[in-house]
């Protein structure tokens, strides 16, 4: 592994990371996200968070070969390091219908979950 390896962050493992520096944020579209882990083997990336959400997302729906990431509590990025941070944006839904779960219970709509990407990178 690389002394400064590929985080893998969500919203709460961003701050732990973030504890002192300077540091510059990019927001990313999937494909840039996909690219970026894509560049990385195994090996040099490490998952920070614990969200098993986060992991369908990656996996799931950018596409992303599943691969077993070692997981480490992190804490201060080095400077040059990098972190891809998949943030979750939940909004009140609109529209509360209710359906039938594959069990049969009834559930109910009441929030909208989004997500999106940014590169966060420790420069000083």
């Amino acid at each position: 592994m690389t002394t400064n390896p590929l985080l893998l962050l969500d919203n709460n493992s961003m701050i732990s990371v973030m504890n002192r520096g300077t540091f510059k944020c990019t927001d990313l579209t999937f494909d840039e996200a996909k690219a970026i882990i894509d560049m990385h083997p195994e090996e040099d990336i490490l998952k920070c968070f614990t969200n098993l959400d986060i992991e369908d997302i990656i996996f799931g729906y950018l596409e992303i070969q599943k691969r077993n990431f070692q997981h480490k509590r992190f804490r201060d990025m080095h400077v040059g390091q990098d972190g891809l941070v998949f943030k979750l944006y939940t909004t009140p839904s609109e529209t509360q219908p209710v359906i039938q779960t594959d069990k049969g219970n009834e559930a109910k709509k009441i929030q909208n979950i989004y997500v999106y990407c940014q590169l966060v990178s420790r420069v000083e």
